[in-house]
């Protein structure tokens, strides 16, 4: 006879042990806005495209079960929210203006974790690239490892 694990005596052994449910994922890609963000006067002078991609983390079965959009993430007001700081108050650096970002697609209650992606394909360096970008990740407990 072989045991996985001990039980007290007297106690008989709880459930096999579920893994935890995988997140439902929504995306929104190539949000496309003009911002004065940059640590250079002519970066807030004349502004320049900032694109954002946002992914949250939440559970749509709600939503689905009810197909009432009072039950998940209305993301046409998100791309509004997202919108006001992308051309709202200035900042230096894109990892402020991102963490900005996470902060408004956690303020919707049924997002358990934002990645947020700003890109900034116009930023002032010298060489021939593609694009800058900075991918964060972040949840209601904090930064996610």
């Amino acid at each position: 006879m072989s045991h996985s694990a001990a039980v007290p005596a007297g106690q008989a052994p709880g459930p096999p042990a579920t893994p935890p449910r995988r997140a439902d994922r929504l995306s929104v890609r190539g949000l496309r806005f003009q911002g004065h963000h940059g640590v250079f006067e002519h970066e807030r002078r004349e502004g320049q495209e900032f694109v954002v991609d946002v992914t949250l983390l939440t559970d749509t079965r709600p939503a689905a079960l009810s197909d009432e959009l009072r039950d998940t993430i209305d993301y046409g007001t998100l791309v509004e929210q997202v919108r006001a700081v992308v051309q709202g108050e200035p900042v230096d650096l894109i990892e402020t203006l991102a963490h900005r970002i996470a902060e408004v697609c956690l303020s919707h209650p049924a997002v358990l974790e934002a990645e947020v992606t700003v890109h900034k394909p116009h930023a002032p360096i010298q060489a021939s690239f593609d694009d800058v970008t900075l991918t964060i990740l972040r949840s209601r407990r904090g930064v996610v490892s």
